[in-house]
C-alpha cells in the first residue's frame, strides 16, 4: 500500500518547507502581542537562518546544477527548479523582513526611546564631532582600505564579511591608466575602491545620551563611510556603498582517503572562507558601476542579488536586544528551575540508584548532567567516563571536568564530533585540549556523523561495577541549554548500561552487538524500529485495537517514514505531530481523511525534543532520541532511540505531549495547500505551552521551598541536621 503514496504530489520539497519555517519565525517578529525587543531578536533569528541555508542547501544545489545532476527529489522538482522556487520565495522573504524592520520595528523603538541614525548625513553637529573621533581613535587603526588597479587586484572578499564598495577617481589626472578605471559621464578616471568593515569593533555604536533621556545609535559602516575619505587621501570619493556575500560553505571530506581526519578538517575550514560566491547582499540604490564591477568580479547572476532598503546583514538586531535600559521591553528572564529530586550538594549516583530521573530543559536547570560529569570525575569509585560530544559551550564545564578526570587517573573516552556544521573549529580545539589532559579522543565513524548524546559512568560498587548512563534528546552545551527545549534520562537501569557500553564499544572497535536490550541506533537499526512501530498501530487499527501515534521532532522529510505515516492514516490511525521546522509531509492526502495532524510550535525558546508515543493497543509506548525523521538522522548519523520505561516518568513525558498539543497562543497547524494558519482558540482558555511549562515547573520548586521553610519552623531537629552537612 505504502506504493500508492510514492507520487510527488503528496510530498512537499524540503527547501520550500523550510523557507516556510522562516517565515513562521518572521511572524513572531511580526507579532504585536510579542515584547518590542524580542520581536528584534525574532527578526534577527530569521537573517541568521537564512544565513546558514544558502551556506549550505542552495550552495548544495548549485553544485547539483553545475554538475549536471538532474535527479529529481521527491517533491518531483530538479535541483534547477528547486533554486529557480528558492530564489523567488527568499527574495520576498528578504522583503518581508525590511518591510518589517523599517515600518514596524523602526519606528516602534523610536517611540521607545530608541533611535537607530540610518544615515551618517542625520546626525548632528555633536554626533558629527563625536562619530569622527570614534572613528580616529578605534576605527581607523584597525582598517584596511584596498584600492584596485593593474598592481593590485580585485581583492578576496570573505564569506560573511561586511564590505564598503566605493567608486573612486583620482585628485590628479595626471598618470597612468589602471586595469579598472571606468571613464564616468565627466571624463574622470573611475577606480575601484573596497574597506572591510572590521567584526573585531562593535558594529553598533551607541551615540552620547540625548538630554531627555532617549538613546540614539548608528551602525560602525556608516561611521566608516563619512570617514571614508581618510581612507583614500589621493582620491575624490564618487561614491559608496555597502555589499556582503555568501559563499559556499558546504564542504565534503574524502574520509577514506584522509589520514588525519583533524587536519583535513582544519584545512576544509579555511577553503570555507573562499567558496564560491553564491548570494550578493547590495544597498538598494547602489550606483550601477559600482554593481557592475563587483558583480563581474565575484562571478555573481543577476537572481542572486538582493537590494536591501536598509542595513545589510540584520544579525546585527540580537547585540541591539543586549543593550540596557530595556528590560521592560522584553520578557521577564525565566531561571530554570531546580530537579526536585536532587538536592544541591547530593550524591547523585545514589539519587539514581533510588529512582530514574527525568530532566526537562530548559524549564529544569542543567546542571545535574554537569554535576553527574564533575562528582564521576573526583569520586575515587568511578572508573571510566565515555561521552559523546557534538556541540558545546566556549567555555563549557563538562570539557574541564573531563580533562580533570583523566588528570585523577580514570579512563576517559569522548567521542568529538569533528564534522558538526559550523562547529568544526570548535570542537578541534576541545579534541587537542582533551588528548592533552589524557583522554582518550576517538573522530567518530568514517562517512558518518555521530549525532546521539550518550554519558557512560562505570563505578566500583560494593554489589559490583554499576554503570550509570544519560541520554538526552540535545547537546551537552550548558549555554543552549538555557535556550533549546530538551529532555534528558539519568537511570542506572543495567540494561540500558549493557546497551551503553554497545554503544561505546561499537564507536571506538566497530564491533556491532549482537542485538540490544533497549536501545536502537541509527544508521543500521533505527529506521526499521520506527517501521515496525508505525505499522504495530496500522494492523492494530485495522483490528478495531486502540492505535494512535504522537510524534515531536524539528524535521520530518524521511520518504519511507511519511508513507508508512500516510499507509497508517488510511488504516484509521490517529496522528498527530508536532514539527518545528521542515515538514515535507502534506495533511489531507487521498485516502487518510483528516486522521494527520500537523502543528509547528515557534516560541521564546527553541523547540528541539524527539518524543515519540505510540498507543500499541491500549499498553503506551514512549521513546525519546537524539534523532528527526530525516534520512540524514536515520542513514548517515549515529543516532539513539531510547524507551521511558518507568510509569511515573511516562505520565511526566506524555503531559509534554499534551500541553504542546493544547497549545493554541503559538501553535500553527499545517493546512492542505501547504500553508499555516494559527490555532483558532476562541471559546478555549489560552494555553502557551512554554510559559505553561515555566509556570508549572517554578510552582513545584516554589511548594518544595515553602515544604521545606515549613520544616526549619516546625522541626528543630530539620535545623540541626542542616547544620551539620
Amino acid at each position: 500500500m505504502g506504493d500508492k503514496y510514492s507520487k510527488s504530489e503528496y510530498f512537499y520539497n524540503r527547501e520550500l518547507s523550510w523557507i516556510a519555517f522562516n517565515n513562521r519565525v518572521l511572524g513572531e517578529a511580526k507579532d504585536e502581542g510579542i515584547p518590542l525587543f524580542e520581536r528584534i531578536k525574532f527578526l534577527s533569528i530569521t537573517a541568521s537562518n537564512l544565513d546558514e541555508f544558502f551556506m549550505v542547501r542552495v550552495a548544495s544545489l548549485k553544485d547539483m546544477v553545475n554538475a549536471g545532476y538532474t535527479k529529481k527529489d521527491i517533491a518531483g522538482m530538479s535541483p534547477e527548479e528547486q533554486l529557480e522556487e528558492i530564489n523567488k520565495a527568499t527574495h520576498k522573504l528578504v522583503k518581508d523582513q525590511y518591510v518589517t524592520y523599517n515600518e514596524a520595528l523602526l519606528p516602534l523603538l523610536a517611540q521607545n526611546g530608541l533611535t537607530v541614525v540610518e544615515k551618517h548625513e542625520n546626525l548632528t553637529k555633536k554626533e558629527c564631532d563625536f562619530v569622527d573621533r570614534f572613528f580616529q581613535d578605534n576605527v581607523y587603526p584597525v582598517l584596511t582600505p584596498m584600492a584596485v588597479d593593474s598592481s593590485r587586484p580585485f581583492p578576496l572578499i570573505r564569506n560573511k564579511s561586511l564590505n564598503l564598495g566605493a567608486l573612486v577617481s583620482r585628485k590628479e589626472e595626471k598618470g597612468r591608466k589602471h586595469l579598472f578605471a571606468r571613464k564616468s559621464v565627466q571624463g574622470k578616471e573611475i577606480e575601484f575602491a573596497t574597506v572591510q568593515v572590521p567584526s573585531v569593533i562593535p558594529r553598533i555604536v551607541q551615540l552620547p545620551d540625548s538630554q531627555d533621556g532617549t538613546k540614539r545609535v548608528i551602525l560602525l559602516e556608516q561611521i566608516i563611510e563619512r570617514n571614508m575619505d581618510k581612507l583614500f587621501l589621493n582620491y575624490n570619493i564618487e561614491c559608496v556603498f555597502p555589499f556582503r556575500i555568501m559563499r559556499n560553505a558546504d564542504f565534503s571530506l574524502e574520509e577514506e582517503e584522509a589520514e588525519d581526519l583533524l587536519k583535513e578538517i582544519e584545512k576544509q575550514l579555511k577553503k570555507r572562507q573562499w567558496g564560491q560566491a553564491i548570494r550578493l547582499e547590495v544597498e538598494a540604490g547602489i550606483e550601477k558601476r559600482l554593481l557592475d564591477i563587483i558583480q563581474k568580479e565575484l562571478f555573481i547572476e543577476e537572481k542572486d542579488i538582493y537590494n536591501i532598503p536598509g542595513p545589510l546583514d540584520l544579525t546585527f538586531l540580537m547585540k541591539m536586544y543586549g543593550l540596557e535600559g530595556f528590560e521592560h521591553l522584553k520578557n521577564k528572564p525565566y531561571v530554570p528551575q531546580p530537579v526536585p529530586e536532587i538536592e544541591p550538594g547530593d550524591d547523585i549516583f545514589e539519587r539514581i540508584r533510588k529512582q530514574d530521573i527525568l530532566l526537562h530543559h530548559p524549564y529544569q536547570t542543567f546542571a545535574p548532567v554537569v554535576d553527574f560529569i564533575k562528582q564521576a570525575a573526583r569520586d575515587p569509585q568511578v572508573l571510566a567516563i565515555k561521552q559523546t560530544l557534538y556541540r558545546v559551550s566556549g567555555n563549557s564545564p563538562i570539557i574541564a571536568a573531563l580533562a580533570q578526570a583523566a588528570e585523577n587517573g580514570k579512563q576517559v573516552s569522548v567521542l568529538v564530533e569533528l564534522k558538526a556544521r559550523f562547529d568544526e573549529e570548535n570542537n578541534i580545539v576541545w579534541a587537542k585540549k582533551l588528548e592533552k589532559a589524557g583522554c582518550h579522543v576517538i573522530y567518530g565513524l568514517v562517512g558518518l556523523k555521530t549525532h546521539c548524546k550518550i554519558t557512560l559512568v562505570v563505578r566500583r560498587e560494593e554489589e559490583g561495577i554499576r554503570r550509570y548512563v544519560h541520554l538526552g534528546t540535545g547537546n551537552y552545551n550548558d549555554a543552549t541549554a538555557k535556550l533549546y527545549t530538551d529532555l534528558g534520562l539519568l537511570t542506572c537501569n543495567e540494561a540500558i548500561g549493557e546497551d551503553a557500553t554497545a554503544v561505546f564499544n561499537m564507536l571506538s572497535g566497530y564491533s556491532e552487538p549482537l542485538g540490544w536490550n533497549h536501545l536502537a541506533l541509527a544508521p543500521l537499526w533505527l529506521k526499521d524500529k520506527f517501521l515496525y512501530l508505525i505499522n504495530r498501530e496500522k494492523k492494530n487499527a485495522a483490528n478495531k485495537r486502540p492505535a494512535r501515534i504522537v510524534a515531536k521532532m524539528n524535521s520530518l522529510c524521511d520518504p519511507d517514514i511519511i508513507k508508512a505515516l500516510y499507509t497508517a492514516a488510511a488504516a484509521g490511525v490517529k496522528i498527530q505531530l508536532i514539527v518545528r521546522g521542515i515538514c515535507c509531509l502534506r495533511t489531507g492526502v487521498e485516502g487518510t481523511g483528516d486522521n494527520i495532524e500537523v502543528r509547528s510550535i515557534v516560541g521564546n525558546f527553541l523547540e528541539h525534543a524527539r518524543i515519540f508515543y505510540f498507543e500499541n493497543a491500549g499498553e503506551p509506548e514512549l521513546y525519546m532520541a537524539s534523532a528527526d525523521w530525516m534520512p540524514r538522522n536515520l542513514e548517515r548519523r549515529v543516532e539513539i532511540l531510547f524507551p521511558v520505561l518507568n510509569a511515573e516518568l511516562k505520565e511526566k513525558v506524555w503531559h509534554v505531549l499534551e500541553v504542546q498539543l493544547n497549545d493554541n497562543q503559538k501553535a500553527q497547524i499545517l493546512k492542505a495547500d501547504g500553508s499555516y494558519e494559527k490555532v483558532d482558540s476562541s471559546g478555549k482558555d489560552p494555553c502557551n505551552a512554554q510559559e505553561e511549562f515555566c509556570r508549572e515547573y517554578t510552582a513545584v520548586a516554589v511548594k518544595k521551598e515553602d515544604l521545606q521553610q515549613q520544616a526549619r519552623v516546625f522541626r528543630p531537629e530539620y535545623n540541626q541536621s542542616i547544620g551539620t552537612q
